[in-house]
């Protein structure tokens, strides 16, 4: 049976749960990107859910928070992220969450930014209508801590 995922604003308990999925240490491998402490998380979520230019959705899937999407400025670009429980991969689940989440924010171009190794998130990318950003890629390196990314972007 295909599970039931919908998305919804971002409550109080589900800060919580996001704290547990970003502190598991194969999602923190994967994403290339430290787990923050408790009171970090806290603080940097409370600024989050009190910024109305963001968008931020809470992921549920048949009643069980399953993750997060996020939208942001950035340097003059509308990024995207994203984070979801390990027991959440593997499943469709963040292809049919961010399929939703880019029929609400309607804003383009709209990027991301996946470590190469991620491949499982460059799948949910491109199954949304993500392509790689040529020309930033030709630009792009290596970030400081010698981690390679793509940028992806949905312009339709």
């Amino acid at each position: 049976m295909t599970p039931e995922v919908r998305l919804r604003n971002v409550e109080d308990r589900d800060v919580e749960v996001f704290f547990d999925h970003q502190a598991d240490p194969r999602a923190v491998e994967m994403a290339a990107f430290p787990a923050r402490d408790k009171a970090e998380f806290a603080t940097r979520w409370a600024r989050l859910r009190g910024d109305d230019a963001l968008f931020v959705r809470t992921v549920v899937v048949d009643g069980a928070v399953a993750g997060n999407l996020g939208s942001w400025k950035d340097s003059g670009q509308q990024l995207l992220g994203y984070w979801f429980g390990r027991e959440f991969w593997g499943r469709g689940i963040a292809t049919r969450a961010l399929g939703l989440f880019v029929d609400d924010v309607s804003i383009r171009p709209l990027y991301a930014h996946v470590v190469t190794r991620n491949v499982g998130s460059i799948r949910v990318l491109e199954k949304c209508g993500f392509r790689r950003d040529r020309v930033q890629d030709s630009k792009a390196h290596a970030s400081d801590d010698g981690i390679d990314e793509l940028v992806y972007v949905l312009t339709a």
